[in-house]
């Protein structure tokens, strides 16, 4: 990185903390630290809602994901437009006629106290494991950059961000986030012309598509009722919808965002900007990553993209084996270079198709052999590379200045994200545990004071995650995973709630441990994709809770 990029950087950075430190000024009670003092317009509440969901994750994670398997991904968003509208029609009006601070307040008063503290726990647990990973992931950037120690960044980026998240609170964090919305989609825009005007002369973009759709990268719908496959259109549809319900509808750290909101209209017209502009948004950032996918047809690439597990290799003694397969690796890239201009150009041409096609195969084969003979070098090398795909790109192909701008993207977003979630952490404790099962009545600076020490303390537990975080399949599915797991639970309690009135208090509590059981060891035995977790552990924990309101306190009676 060039001085250019290192300014460009450093300023974002130090933007952020400072500008969260200077708009905390006021925030001398409740409603204002925790709610920004309820006056958000509802262009703030979307871009707040977006940048919150929109983490760092995203935009490192969502164009490796792109790259090897295609477009696919952006069925996972399908259901979110859906959940917008139940949202706005059934939870907003409730939340904002009791006048909560946290979507947890409302199952009191429906329920009781156990059921409000079981729910505002399960959302402190999976939350807490988001935060973390949500800090690792622009650690595993900056660790490409600079090539420090993991760990290292990890403590780092989440001292930063707690720096500005004690300081600013909710009013900081949203009124912050429309500046990142903004830088962040200027640098992808800027990325994705780069990345087109890289391409040879002769390909255009609509040729570039086509190349891109003959190694089944354009593949957008899929039908099937497969189980097998994670990402098709009834799992969007059906279990998106759930997990958009659950995330958008139950989690803190979203409802805080709209809890914000200066009125009724105001919330809803924020929650339906978000899902008019999510999809398209999730389908442009998968776009990107196809197109760095054709730009490599036509340039040299890693055998493996984590330098880190590159360097381990090398310095084993398998390395000779490894610079045998990085000599076949740059072998089939002169043949697919070749292949995939002939095709460019001559698209209807089968025999081009079915050879570009055996030729993935054969690299396919080849990066899986470099894979294992990482993993006999260091079992405990990661040697999957989705996540560095793109910093890849952006470290060895955009100009200088650029480099620091697109850093300054995933790094934006990553501690917009991480902010919001810490701050709907320390909320919920302060007000759904701290407040309502401890202490005392105090006076409200007294709970600024004490959601600020709550922020750090989650802080330092969202640190200890990432610092023994793994990247498993691909870190924007390992955050989805984790809410899969608990959101399906937490979304029928709500559901319960609204609906069906003659379920008591008892009945659900009982119910939602027993789900919470089922649905974690489902997900241990792989029952199903982790998207239709969000239906299971929802209509499970709905059906538990009548069977036992009828069957056993009915019968008390």
């Amino acid at each position: 990185m060039e001085q250019l990029d290192w300014i460009i950087l450093i300023g974002t950075l130090l933007f952020i903390v400072s500008y969260g430190a200077y708009k905390t000024k006021g925030s001398k009670n409740v409603t204002d630290y925790i709610k920004g003092g309820s006056n958000a317009k509802w262009w703030t509440i979307g871009l707040s809602v977006m940048a919150t969901q929109a983490s760092a994750i995203t935009f490192l994670s969502t164009p490796g994901q792109a790259f090897h398997s295609g477009m696919g991904f952006v069925q996972f968003y399908f259901g979110l437009p859906i959940a917008m509208v139940v949202i706005c029609l059934v939870f907003i009006p409730i939340y904002h006629r009791l006048k909560v601070f946290t979507a947890y307040e409302y199952l009191e008063t429906r329920f009781d106290l156990k059921t409000r503290s079981l729910a505002a726990i399960l959302f402190l647990v999976q939350r807490g494991l988001a935060a973390g990973i949500t800090i690792f992931a622009p650690a595993i950037i900056l660790s490409a950059v600079l090539g420090w120690d993991l760990t290292t960044l990890n403590i780092l980026i989440g001292t930063l961000v707690i720096i500005y998240t004690v300081s600013g609170g909710t009013k900081a964090v949203s009124v912050t986030q429309k500046q990142q919305m903004a830088v962040i989609f200027g640098g992808m825009f800027v990325a994705f012309y780069l990345i087109v005007s890289y391409l040879p002369a002769d390909i255009s973009f609509s040729k570039a598509l086509k190349i891109a759709g003959a190694s089944g990268k354009m593949n957008v719908l899929d039908f099937s009722f497969n189980l097998d496959n994670r990402y098709t259109f009834w799992s969007g549809i059906i279990g998106g919808s759930f997990l958009a319900l659950s995330y958008f509808g139950t989690d803190q750290s979203q409802v805080q965002r709209y809890l914000s909101g200066k009125s009724i209209k105001e919330m809803q017209l924020g929650l339906i900007f978000n899902g008019l502009l999510k999809v398209p948004m999730q389908f442009f950032i998968l776009l990107v990553g196809v197109m760095v996918f054709v730009f490599y047809q036509f340039n040299t690439s890693p055998l493996n993209f984590n330098p880190a597990a590159t360097k381990i290799v090398k310095n084993s003694e398998y390395a000779q084996e490894y610079n045998n397969l990085e000599n076949k690796h740059k072998e089939i890239e002169i043949l697919k270079s070749e292949a995939n201009l002939n095709y460019g150009n001559n698209l209807n041409d089968k025999a081009l198709l079915h050879k570009i096609q055996e030729l993935n195969l054969l690299e396919i084969d080849n990066r899986n052999e470099a894979k294992e003979l990482i993993k006999k070098a260091d079992i405990s090398a990661e040697t999957n590379d989705k996540d560095y795909v793109f910093i890849h790109f952006i470290l060895h192909n955009l100009p200088r200045g650029l480099i620091g701008l697109l850093l300054a993207v995933i790094l934006s977003a990553a501690m917009s994200s991480t902010a919001s979630e810490l701050n709907a952490l320390a909320s919920t404790t302060a007000i759904d545990l701290y407040k309502r099962n401890i202490t005392s009545v105090k006076t409200d600076q007294h709970y600024v004071n004490a959601s600020k020490w709550f922020t750090l303390a989650w802080g330092l537990i969202a640190i200890s995650v990432a610092c023994i975080a793994n990247l498993f399949d691909n870190l924007i599915q390992l955050v989805n995973i984790i809410g899969s797991i608990f959101y399906g639970n937490v979304l029928g309690i709500f559901l319960l709630a609204f609906f069906i009135k003659y379920v008591k208090s008892n009945a659900v509590f009982i119910a939602a441990i027993i789900t919470q059981a089922i649905v974690i060891l489902g997900w241990w035995l792989d029952w199903m994709p982790y998207l239709w977790l969000n239906l299971f552990g929802c209509t499970l924990v709905m059906g538990i809770a009548v069977l036992i309101q009828f069957i056993y306190f009915n019968n008390k009676k």
